[in-house]
C-alpha cells in the first residue's frame, strides 16, 4: 500500500506484505491473498485501508499482521495517500510500493526493503490527506456524543439541581447548579437515561443508551457552605433541565484504527441496533454485551454469527409424540464487526461486511 509510514523514531515497512503460503514465511492464519487479486491498485480519495486490503486479501482486517507490524506499531499512526500505487509481487508473495523487480535493497534475498525518513519527506500536517483505516463518516457521530451509561455510573452521577432563575429548560450560556461528586472533573456531558440495554444471555439490564443533551463546564466548585457546584452550559444539542445527569467528557477519540483480534477470547452477543431498527446492514452501528473488562479495546475485530437455533430431533420418538429430544444447530458465520468505542461492559461496533442482516441476539466472537 502506498506511502505507508509510521510516525515515530522508525518510519519503516513500506507497506510490505508477506504470506506464508506464497513466500514460505510465517504469516497470520487467514492472511492469504485472494485468487483474483489484481497486479496493482491505485489509491484514490475515498479508499480505506480495510477496503484496499480487501482487494488483495481474503481477510482484509488482518492487514496489520500481514504488514508485519508489532503491537506498538499498530497503536501508532500510519499513512497512505491517494495517488500511490500498490503492486502485488507474486514471486515473493507480498505487496510493495515498488514494481516487482524494481525494489530497493533486499530484493535479492526476497526480503522487503526498509524506508527511512529523509529531509525530503514532508512532515507538516502528516496524515491530513491520508487514507483512513475504516469509513470515518460512519462512526464520527458515535465517538463522543452517543452515550452508554452503565448502572454504577447512573447511581453515582452528578445531576443538575437548579438554575439561578428557576428556568425549566436551559441552553448555551446559561448558568446551572450541579449537585454531586465531580471526582476532580471540570468538563461534563449532560445526558438523560433512555433505552435500556438488555443482555441477551442474562436477560438483565446492564446499561442504558442515553440521550445526549450537550456539555457543561465548571465555573466554580461548591464552597462557603453551598451544596452545589456552579456550571455554565458550553454547548447544547437539546434542551436540558433540572434532573438531567452528568458524565465526564470522554478523552479525545483515537482516530487511528488498526484492526486486531481481542487479547483474549471473547464471546459476545449483539444487544441493540442503533436507531432501534429490527435489522442492520453494512456500515451500521450495533452494541455488544462485552467491554473493556472482557478484553475488548478499540480496533478489536469480532466475527458475526447467527445464533444456532434449537430444534426438535426428527429421529427422536419421545413419549406419545411428546418430550422429543432437541438438537442445537451450529452458529453460522455471516460477517465481521469492528469495535471502535469501548465502555466497561458494553461496546459500539461497526458492521464491516455481512452477507445477511444483523439482528439483536446474533453472536460476535473472536476470530477463529
Amino acid at each position: 500500500m502506498k506511502n505507508f509510514s509510521i510516525v515515530g523514531t522508525r518510519l519503516a515497512a513500506a507497506a510490505l506484505f508477506t504470506c506464508a503460503a506464497m513466500a514460505g514465511a510465517h504469516a497470520a492464519p487467514g492472511s492469504d491473498f485472494r485468487p483474483d487479486a489484481p497486479d496493482q491498485h491505485v489509491v484514490v480519495k475515498g479508499d480505506t485501508l480495510w477496503g484496499i486490503s480487501g482487494t488483495f486479501l481474503n481477510s482484509p482486517w488482518r492487514w496489520p499482521e500481514v504488514w508485519g507490524l508489532n503491537k506498538d506499531e499498530i497503536r501508532n499512526p500510519h499513512w497512505i495517500y491517494p495517488g500511490q500505487i500498490i503492486y502485488f509481487d507474486r514471486a515473493h508473495g507480498r505487496l510493495s510500493l515498488h514494481k516487482p523487480g524494481e525494489g530497493g535493497a533486499g530484493d535479492a534475498q526476497g526480503e522487503p526493503p526498509e524506508l527511512r525518513m529523509s529531509p525530503q519527506l514532508r512532515t507538516e500536517a502528516l496524515g491530513k490527506d491520508a487514507v483512513p483505516a475504516i469509513p470515518a463518516a460512519a462512526i464520527e457521530p458515535f465517538l463522543s456524543q452517543p452515550l452508554v451509561v452503565e448502572a454504577d455510573e447512573l447511581a453515582g452521577a452528578a445531576r443538575i439541581a437548579a438554575s439561578p432563575e428557576g428556568h425549566m429548560y436551559l441552553g448555551k450560556g446559561d448558568k446551572v447548579y450541579v449537585r454531586g461528586d465531580l471526582n476532580g472533573g471540570s468538563s461534563f456531558q449532560v445526558f438523560r437515561p433512555g433505552t435500556p440495554l438488555t443482555d441477551p444471555e442474562s436477560g438483565k439490564v446492564t446499561a442504558y443508551q442515553a440521550t445526549y443533551l450537550g456539555t457543561v463546564a465548571l465555573q466554580a466548585p461548591a464552597r462557603g457552605g453551598a451544596d452545589v457546584h456552579t456550571f455554565v452550559v458550553a454547548s447544547s444539542n437539546r434542551e436540558m433541565g433540572v434532573g438531567d445527569l452528568l458524565v465526564p467528557a470522554p478523552p479525545t477519540p483515537i482516530r487511528n484504527y488498526a484492526p486486531h483480534p481481542p487479547e483474549r477470547p471473547v464471546k459476545a452477543r449483539v444487544m441493540s441496533i442503533y436507531a432501534d431498527v429490527a435489522q442492520a446492514a453494512q456500515s451500521q452501528v450495533v452494541t455488544v454485551n462485552k467491554g473493556s473488562v472482557d478484553g475488548l479495546d478499540i480496533g478489536s475485530v469480532l466475527q458475526l454469527y447467527h445464533y444456532g437455533q434449537t430444534v426438535t430431533d426428527p429421529g427422536s420418538k419421545g413419549f406419545l409424540g411428546l418430550f422429543r429430544k432437541k438438537i442445537k444447530l451450529p452458529d453460522e458465520q455471516f460477517g465481521t464487526l469492528f469495535i471502535f468505542r469501548v465502555f466497561k461492559h458494553v461496546s459500539y461496533g461497526l458492521i464491516m461486511q455481512v452477507t445477511e442482516p444483523v439482528r439483536v441476539g446474533d453472536v460476535a466472537n473472536s476470530p477463529e
